[in-house]
């Protein structure tokens, strides 16, 4: 088996969370790697049809480079990905999900019509290798939009199919340093977690709470914590922690050096019964 692509950093490479958010990089970036090399990485992993790099390559030819966020994910021991894309200028925005659906429209089918004066801000979609073999059609889309009046960074998730919205996710984000209390206090009013059988450092992991950013998401059957702003220390963690494929986490130790200058995105869905508490998905990310 051939090895993965990677990326090398060039001196005006640009660095965004998750959130497409801005930050600097935490060490000397000269030599050091992309966080996309991760991403093929996993698709190597995964080894999912060759046309995933050249739809990598269709939306940074459409878009630009470092536009995108990408998502590795962990469903049921299978990996997934998700792509997001952000435009903050909402119904002024440049990067619409008509200009991305006509990118990419060469490897990937999708017959949806997206109504674009909905003041969405963001945009996702699932990627696998049925999707990008051509074996399926993109049917559905995720479309983020803003919650004004909340008292902390709030968004609103909807699935688009057909003509349908339907509501999917609310997102609440509170600053990682200053408002951990409210984080705890938001993971207990839960109705996923009503037995009380859990443990909150199972939830907000100890390893991970020094970070920038903690996002906890309500959904329809689970709720999420996503930590914004990890480090390659805090990633291994995450990666041992749920489970990852030995050579994810072997590959993330031995270019450990060349991933020092980087911040990570992390985080795993979970409910609790009588039985405990149960991770149903999880899931790294980082810029392309």
């Amino acid at each position: 088996m051939t090895q993965a692509a990677i990326e090398f950093t060039a001196a005006d490479d640009k660095y965004f969370n998750y959130c497409w958010w801005p930050y600097n990089p935490i060490a000397k970036t000269e030599g050091k790697l992309r966080p996309v090399s991760l991403l093929f990485h996993s698709f190597h992993l995964a080894q999912i049809n060759e046309r995933a790099y050249e739809l990598v390559q269709q939306i940074r030819t459409a878009i630009g480079m470092f536009r995108t966020v990408w998502g590795t994910k962990q469903v049921n021991g299978q990996t997934q990905w998700e792509f997001y894309f952000y435009d903050y200028q909402r119904r002024e925005r440049d990067v619409s999900i008509t200009r991305v659906l006509d990118a990419i429209r060469p490897i990937v089918r999708c017959d949806l019509q997206p109504n674009e004066e909905i003041p969405y801000f963001m945009f996702s979609l699932d990627v696998d290798d049925q999707l990008i073999s051509g074996r399926r059609s993109l049917d559905d889309i995720q479309v983020y939009i803003g919650n004004p009046g909340s008292t902390v960074s709030s968004g609103i998730a909807y699935e688009q199919r057909a003509h349908q919205l339907s509501l999917k996710n609310l997102y609440f984000f509170f600053d990682a340093k200053r408002q951990l209390r409210q984080v705890a206090e938001k993971i207990g009013c839960s109705a996923h977690l009503a037995t009380g059988n859990s443990n909150i450092d199972q939830i907000l992991h100890p390893a991970l709470r020094a970070c920038h950013t903690i996002c906890i998401a309500n959904k329809e059957g689970c709720d999420t914590i996503y930590f914004s702003g990890v480090d390659v220390s805090q990633l291994s963690f995450f990666l041992d922690q749920f489970s990852y494929p030995t050579e994810t986490r072997e590959w993330v130790a031995q270019h450990r050096s060349e991933l020092d200058h980087l911040l990570f995105d992390v985080g795993f869905d979970y409910y609790a019964d009588e039985h405990g508490l149960h991770v149903v998905k999880s899931g790294y990310y980082g810029v392309f």
